[in-house]
C-alpha cells in the first residue's frame, strides 16, 4: 500500500501583521511617515484600529522592531507588481528563461492539461518574447524555452541576447 501524498505546511509569505507580532514594544511609523516612537505593541494596534488600517512590521530585525500603520492589502499588491515587473526584466535583459512543469503520480495521464497550460504561458508572453524551443516532453518533465528577443526588431534597440556568439 502506498503512501499518500502529504505537502508540506503552507509559509506565510510576507511580513508579519497584526496580532501576528508578538513583542512587547515596537518603534511606530503613522500612515504619513511620521516616527511616533517606541510605544507598546497594544497601543500601536489600537492606533492602527482607529485609523482603519493595519499594523505591519517593517523591520523585525531592528531593536526594537519597527512597525507601520498602512493598508495591508494595497502592501500586497505593490509586491505583487514589483515582482511580475522583476520577471519582465529577465526578458529585457537578455537573460535565458525556461519553463519546465514536472509530472506527479497519475497527472502523466492529463498531459495536454501541461500542454495547455505551457500554450498559455506561449501567448501571455507573446508581446514580449517568441518562443525558441516549443513545449516538449521529457520523461516526466514538460518544458519550454522562451527566446530573449522581443517580437519587433525595432524595440530590440540593438541588444543581442547574452546566452548567444
Amino acid at each position: 500500500m502506498r503512501r499518500p501524498f502529504k505537502a508540506d505546511a503552507p509559509v506565510k509569505e510576507g511580513p508579519r501583521s497584526n496580532r501576528e507580532i508578538r513583542v512587547p514594544r515596537v518603534q511606530l511609523i503613522d500612515e504619513e511617515g511620521q516616527n511616533l516612537g517606541s510605544m507598546p505593541t497594544d497601543q500601536a494596534l489600537k492606533l492602527a484600529e482607529e485609523a482603519g488600517l493595519d499594523l505591519v512590521e517593517i523591520s523585525p530585525n531592528a531593536e526594537p522592531p519597527v512597525c507601520k500603520i498602512l493598508d495591508l492589502g494595497k502592501l500586497k499588491y505593490a509586491t505583487q507588481k514589483k515582482a511580475a515587473e522583476a520577471r519582465k526584466k529577465h526578458f529585457e535583459d537578455g537573460d535565458k528563461v525556461k519553463v519546465t512543469l514536472k509530472f506527479r503520480g497519475r497527472e502523466m495521464a492529463h498531459q495536454e492539461l501541461g500542454m495547455k497550460l505551457l500554450l498559455q504561458v506561449k501567448e501571455d508572453t507573446q508581446a514580449i518574447a517568441k518562443v525558441e524551443a516549443e513545449p516538449k516532453l521529457e520523461g516526466r518533465q514538460m518544458m519550454m524555452v522562451p527566446d530573449c528577443g522581443y517580437k519587433r526588431a525595432s524595440e530590440r534597440s540593438g541588444r543581442a541576447c547574452r546566452g548567444r556568439s
